[in-house]
């Protein structure tokens, strides 16, 4: 199924992400991710083992900045919400 709209037209892009949990130094939790394109859900409640290629340097489960990518291609972004949880 192709969740996208046709181009030219705003997409919306929702992600549930929650952090690693890390306590004295030890991984306790992974992270943990659902996402939903356009209201459809394309990964739900899925566990990332191991950190992402491209993440910043330092331990997991500490905040950190949130980048956005387009992969070289043109793209806007807009109504950009973080809610904590």
């Amino acid at each position: 199924m192709n969740a996208c709209l046709p181009p030219l037209q705003w997409q919306t892009y929702d992600v549930d992400f929650t952090n690693a949990v890390v306590k004295d130094g030890r991984k306790l939790k992974n992270t943990r991710l659902t996402i939903r394109l356009n209201d459809i859900v394309i990964h739900d409640n899925i566990e990332i083992d191991s950190k992402c290629p491209g993440s910043r340097k330092g331990p997991e489960g500490i905040p950190g900045p949130i980048r956005l990518q387009g992969h070289s291609n043109p793209l806007q972004f807009r109504n950009i919400w973080i809610i904590e949880k």
